[in-house]
């Protein structure tokens, strides 16, 4: 009895309390509308609290440390590709023409199998508001230029019968620095559907040329692929709509080099002229389970290149950059189309790019040597035209109709066909040194794409099956070597991160 006379006690006495309190603390509705605000405004400035173990992590030396940076935020990745290549060995090159004009070319320095660091690009993008970020890009695998080119070893553009690759071999030398690859700042977000970029970047030129290097078919771009995947410096805007299904670019840029010959990065301008940029991609079916998808685009780009020339830059040469000023262009179309229902892991592409310019003094081979400094090279060249295109397919097993009926490790695998056609032979004509003669090198590639972790980690394997060109005129002036061997196989080992 005299414990539940206790409790009761205990039990009033909290009763009358709590009345107390309630009384003491009773808060109108316009009082309580305030500290709500209050409440909500401190969670904006501070979403969470601070932990005395993030305190310490920030304090930490390592390892595993946290990246820290002195404003906005910092995400840096990059890609590794190394290669095997081999190339069919032939001691007499393209050139090689002992019968009408005893010239003799060799082409032991450029089918030597090697190892090669393709790329080792680092990316460093800073965004510095959700508005505003900038981005710079290496790749010191670039300062390389003593490896022989792919997929046909004479590479887009073949001038000088091999000279420039003996010195490069003997010396591991190369040409102008391009390990700054992007360097640009991009502004989105103010205006609607848009963003600015100003600075070194790819202009927006066809499709496989300004695609990510780790997202590529082949091991390698195609002719006119490689030529789109070069940097210039300038300013471009951007818009998008319709879930990103109809985009356009148009930009101004420097120029500063032939759409020939390319080295527009990492340099001045050489005059006072832009060259304009534009390119238009629509959509018209996207991701659909039934029909698939469809990509159709096409790009322009032209400007005056060249400034204060005579007729004759080699014996009358002319203060300043010496070089006949003449308008240039190139033009680019493309499509794509990656069926669904019953046929969907089954892609199509095909790619056509033309372009017009000069070349540089000294830049095309003269075979009879008519220059006017004998030296065996083209002396003041005229615009002339290139052109070239690629048609492509494949069928990735992991995206297939039938990918459950196969074992998971078949899954990952990709075949992958391409014929690539370039008029990449560029020589001087036999009666007007200034004209240039053009002669287009075929090139058909195999290959099997094996996705480790998507274009994360992959293995690619291809082989070019090389057809050079003939270069037999009608009078039987000029022959280059219609035997030369120059295929070659290629394994890349890539790791994106």
């Amino acid at each position: 009895m005299f414990l539940s006379w206790r409790v009761e006690r205990i039990v009033l006495a909290f009763a009358v309390t709590m009345a107390s309190a309630s009384s003491a603390f009773e808060v109108s509705q316009e009082e309580w509308d305030s500290m709500k605000k209050e409440m909500t405004e401190l969670r904006k400035k501070q979403s969470a609290p601070i932990k005395q173990s993030d305190v310490i992590i920030d304090k930490k030396l390592g390892p595993n440390a946290q990246v820290t940076t002195k404003a906005g935020k910092l995400t840096i990745s990059g890609l590794v590709q190394v290669w095997y290549h081999s190339i069919e060995n032939d001691n007499k090159g393209l050139f090689q023409d002992a019968e009408v004009n005893n010239i003799t070319d060799t082409g032991e320095v450029i089918d030597n199998d090697t190892f090669r660091n393709r790329r080792t690009e680092l990316k460093f993008i800073m965004e510095i508001t959700n508005n505003i970020r900038a981005e710079v890009m290496i790749d010191p695998a670039r300062e390389a230029q003593s490896f022989p080119n792919a997929s046909a070893n004479t590479g887009t553009a073949k001038r000088a019968g091999g000279q420039a690759n003996v010195a490069n071999i003997q010396g591991g030398v190369g040409a102008a620095p391009r390990m700054l690859q992007d360097a640009f700042i991009e502004y989105h977000g103010f205006v609607p559907h848009h963003d600015f970029k100003i600075g070194q970047f790819k202009p927006a030129f066809g499709e496989e040329g300004i695609r990510s290097s780790s997202a590529l078919d082949f091991v390698e771009r195609s002719f006119i692929g490689q030529i789109g995947d070069a940097r210039d410096l300038g300013f471009q805007v951007h818009g998008k709509w319709w879930d990103d299904r109809l985009q356009y670019h148009l930009g101004l840029f420097d120029g500063a080099a032939t759409y020939q010959a390319g080295g527009f990065q990492n340099r001045a301008d050489d005059n006072d002229e832009k060259d304009v940029a534009a390119r238009l991609m629509i959509r018209p079916l996207w991701k659909n389970e039934t029909w698939g998808s469809i990509e159709l685009g096409y790009s322009f780009g032209g400007g005056t290149h060249g400034e204060s020339a005579g007729a004759n830059p080699i014996d009358n040469p002319v203060n300043g950059l010496n070089r006949q000023q003449s308008w240039a262009m190139r033009h680019n179309g493309w499509a794509s189309y990656a069926p669904g229902g019953p046929l969907r892991g089954l892609w199509l592409k095909g790619e056509y790019a033309a372009f017009k310019d000069r070349l540089p003094p000294g830049a095309a081979i003269d075979l009879l040597e008519q220059d006017i400094d004998g030296n065996g090279t083209q002396d003041n060249g005229q615009p002339f035209w290139t052109s070239g295109f690629y048609v492509a397919m494949g069928y990735k097993l992991a995206d297939g109709f039938f990918c459950t009926r196969v074992p998971e490790w078949a899954k990952w695998f990709e075949l992958t066909a391409r014929y690539d056609k370039y008029t990449n032979v560029q020589v001087a004509d036999l009666v007007v040194n200034s004209h240039t003669d053009v002669f287009a090198t075929e090139v058909y590639t195999a290959g099997i794409n094996y996705y480790i972790k998507g274009n994360n980690a992959k293995i690619q394997l291809n082989y070019n099956f090389v057809d050079d060109p003939e270069g037999r005129d009608n009078a039987g002036n000029r022959n280059f070597n219609q035997h030369y061997r120059n295929d070659s196989f290629i394994v890349n080992f890539q790791v994106a991160f």
